[in-house]
């Protein structure tokens, strides 16, 4: 769930990046006690998320001078024409917030929506489909929250909930071994491997997950083979992946399966705002 308290201040700092010391055209156009009602659809089949997010923009744009109602909440599937949020309240502040809601839930819609096709195509395989950290500074919890929207899982959230080796790490001189030996208690250890040879070392060095960077279906299909009735390490390919192959690393063994694409490249779903005057 989106933690609106925690989130409050970067709305504000939205809003007042939008309107900034005032909005020109709303104040030359719209009465100063002037009441509008109006409605958010989906202009595209979709999932949705970040709905109380941009519920919560209106709400402090119109100083909380607003009636809100919640017709299609985060994780609904939605069709063109769907109702999402309906509202009536202060026209001006209307006005203000209505880009700056659309921001969040066009985007956020579009991760949980591309999320979910990945989602549905791996159905019926076993693999989880996670995000990465590859996403957009100051939002990562609110797309991290659309991921889940799209019944995909989240990796780590940052750099201190999970031990995650990659080469970098490695060229300092401590050894695999070393490192996971002294991770903190309970932490998870997931080492990143290149070649076969390196999945064989992170295994031995007791490895929770091995991500596999840049292996093929083949290849995957084969580690998995050698892994046989064994649950760990777990395998989790990255690396390029796509909705065109992302079934045949799934049906090739992967447990997960993390794409940096869930956030960085998630087209928007097509939302808009509508409004007329209010009593």
């Amino acid at each position: 769930m989106i933690d609106l308290d925690a989130i409050r201040p970067l709305i504000r700092a939205t809003l007042d990046e939008d309107v900034g010391p005032g909005d020109v055209t709303t104040r030359l156009t719209v009465g100063e006690g002037a009441r509008g009602r109006g409605v958010i659809r989906a202009k595209a089949a979709g999932v949705l998320a970040g709905v109380p997010l941009a519920a919560e923009v209106l709400r402090i744009a119109c100083g909380g001078d607003i009636k809100l109602s919640i017709v299609n909440d985060d994780g609904a599937r939605v069709a063109p024409g769907d109702e999402v949020l309906r509202f009536t309240g202060n026209a001006r502040g209307l006005l203000m917030g209505e880009r700056t809601a659309l921001n969040f839930l066009c985007h956020l819609s579009g991760v949980a929506t591309l999320t979910a096709r990945f989602v549905a195509a791996v159905e019926g395989t076993g693999a989880a489909i996670l995000d990465t950290r590859k996403t957009t500074p100051g939002l990562r919890a609110l797309e991290k929250h659309a991921v889940t929207m799209g019944g995909g899982a989240n990796h780590r959230f940052a750099l201190y909930d999970a031990v995650l080796v990659k080469e970098n790490h490695l060229a300092f001189g401590t050894t695999l071994k070393q490192a996971l030996a002294a991770r903190p208690g309970g932490m998870p250890a997931i080492v990143e491997a290149e070649t076969v040879e390196e999945y064989a070392m992170a295994r031995d060095a007791g490895a929770d997950v091995v991500m596999l960077d840049e292996f093929t279906p083949e290849q995957v299909a084969a580690i998995r083979a050698q892994r046989g009735d064994a649950t760990k390490p777990l395998l989790e390919v990255s690396g390029g992946i796509n909705l065109d192959t992302v079934c045949a690393y799934a049906e090739a063994g992967a447990d997960r399966i993390s794409i940096g694409a869930l956030t960085h490249s998630a087209p928007v779903l097509d939302l808009s705002m509508r409004m007329e005057p209010s009593d």
